[in-house]
């Protein structure tokens, strides 16, 4: 990530700001930019098939779905996922 001004300000995809320290990420073989990391999560990360927050960290999944945690995947009715390894 570059912290150095462009020429010309560049336009975040996700809110419009036209901001001259544009974050630029490459993602699916396409650049994507944006004003921030907030606006970057909002276009890029998942989101929880139970409850719709963005998944941010690792989350958990099961078969095609994706979930913030094993709460939400035991709610929607998979309760073998674990947020944690059990202690050994």
């Amino acid at each position: 990530m570059s912290t150095t001004p462009t020429p010309t300000p560049t336009t975040c995809e996700t809110c419009g700001n036209h901001y001259d320290r544009p974050l630029v990420i490459e993602h699916e073989g396409r650049r994507r930019t944006f004003d921030s990391f907030e606006c970057a999560i909002h276009a890029l990360a998942p989101t929880c098939e139970r409850c719709g927050c963005r998944i941010v960290g690792h989350g958990v999944q099961a078969g095609a779905s994706i979930y913030c945690c094993a709460h939400c995947s035991a709610a929607a009715g998979d309760g073998t996922l674990r947020d944690r390894a059990p202690a050994s």
